[in-house]
């Protein structure tokens, strides 16, 4: 794993099965993690429960985030609103891959409705071993993090 601490999770109703899922392939990998929940398929708001994470790995207490929804776009929206969080929606293993090489992503937002578990975990994998390249996408990453200031 390129990220030196635990990861934090979370998930609306609609991501919370597959919250559970990557739980347990996290747990299996021995992979650390923070679960700041929720803890049921009762219908809750994402916001509620990405803000908290995202506030843990911006205030360094986790590494980077897993975040579930429906679609994983809502609960993404809801990241990318709290300073210094780069996160992307991903349902493949090449946009995985390539949001950690070329833009330092901190955070995973996947969907319970779209990504069967067994993908899941396959993201999971790539996004947390998907090392940031550097270099010239340093520069395109620096220009993305001063728009917080736009």
């Amino acid at each position: 794993m390129v990220f030196s601490g635990p990861i934090a999770l979370a998930a609306d109703h609609g991501g919370y099965a597959l919250k559970e899922a990557i739980k347990a392939h996290l747990t299996k990998t021995g992979i650390p993690f923070v679960d700041f929940g929720t803890d049921s398929t009762a219908s809750v708001d994402y916001p509620d429960y990405a803000l908290p994470a995202c506030k843990a790995v911006v205030g360094g207490r986790c590494a980077a985030a897993i975040l579930c929804c429906g679609t994983g776009v809502g609960i993404s929206m809801c990241a990318n609103k709290v300073r210094g969080m780069r996160a992307c929606c991903c349902s493949d293993t090449f946009s995985a891959e390539y949001t950690r090489r070329h833009n330092d992503a901190n955070a995973l937002c996947l969907g319970g409705r779209v990504v069967g578990e067994g993908l899941a975990c396959q993201l999971v994998d790539v996004f947390l071993n998907t090392p940031f390249e550097g270099g010239r996408h340093q520069e395109r990453i620096d220009k993305m993090m001063a728009l917080e200031n736009a």
